[in-house]
């Protein structure tokens, strides 16, 4: 079978799972209640009884997804909600709610990396044959959903709101603890000792990516997603990977497209 992209308003979107009329109702008729939390990242960013007996995609379903937005009509809304929309295309509700929003960042050669194997076996969206040609596919954002650099720019307008949290992958696996206790800070919860330690382990890379409910596994062997969405989770990845002047044709593409931004403001830099 060839898989091709899905193209709405200019980006790349996989062929299967999506289609042009969920994204465009979601884009502009879904409507974000002040008690969402909702997580946004650009993909492979990052992302108790609840979590080991129901699925991810039902914790929190994506808006864009012909599966996800059908969820979110049909049954009883969850405030726990994803995504993976650039700023642009995201439903205009949310900015004029309360909703809390996690902007989930990474370092995009880690992304890049992270990417390249994730669509490689991926079964709904083109194979890139090499690391080579992904790498081009990435730098000119003919990617699924688009550029990161683009991605990235636009959510970081929204980093002085009171209810928009920035988070790394990076500060995550540094020290997940503070990391979570700020997130809860953010939400407006309490956990108590044994809570943390419950969320800590539950939300490790290991157990994530052993919980069936969590890794996809679930999922037939026919469906659009069966490859292993959990790698390896680390950080750095990138240099196992890139020659050196892959790296240095990146950085300057990197300094050129976030040119204007606070160093201190991304931990990869």
């Amino acid at each position: 079978m060839t898989y091709e992209f899905l193209w709405f308003e200019g980006l790349p979107f996989p062929d299967s799972g999506f289609s042009s009329e969920v994204i465009k109702e979601a884009c502009t008729k879904f409507v974000i209640k002040d008690e969402d939390t909702v997580t946004v990242s650009y993909p492979k960013s990052g992302d108790t009884k609840w979590i080991q007996s129901v699925p991810i995609w039902e914790r929190s379903p994506w808006i864009e997804t012909d599966r996800g937005y059908k969820l979110l009509k049909e049954n009883e809304r969850p405030n726990f909600l994803s995504s993976h929309l650039p700023f642009h295309l995201f439903p205009k509700s949310l900015f004029t709610s309360k909703a809390k929003v996690l902007y989930l960042m990474r370092n995009p050669k880690d992304v890049l990396a992270s990417g390249y194997y994730f669509w490689a076996t991926s079964k709904f969206s083109i194979k890139p044959e090499s690391l080579e040609q992904y790498f081009k596919w990435f730098i000119q954002g003919n990617v699924p959903y688009g550029s990161w650099f683009e991605h990235i720019r636009g959510w970081m307008s929204m980093r002085h709101r009171e209810n928009v949290l920035l988070l790394s992958y990076e500060e995550l696996q540094k020290d997940p603890r503070s990391t979570i206790e700020k997130i809860c800070q953010f939400l407006g919860k309490k956990l108590n000792p044994e809570e943390l330690d419950s969320v800590l382990k539950n939300s490790s890379f290991h157990v994530m990516k052993q919980n069936k409910m969590s890794n996809y596994e679930m999922l037939p062997e026919s469906s659009m997603i069966h490859s292993p969405i959990a790698r390896k989770g680390i950080c750095g990845d990138w240099k196992n990977h890139f020659t050196v002047a892959q790296a240095e044709a990146f950085h300057k593409v990197y300094q050129e497209k976030m040119a204007g931004f606070p160093k201190d403001l991304f931990p990869w830099e």
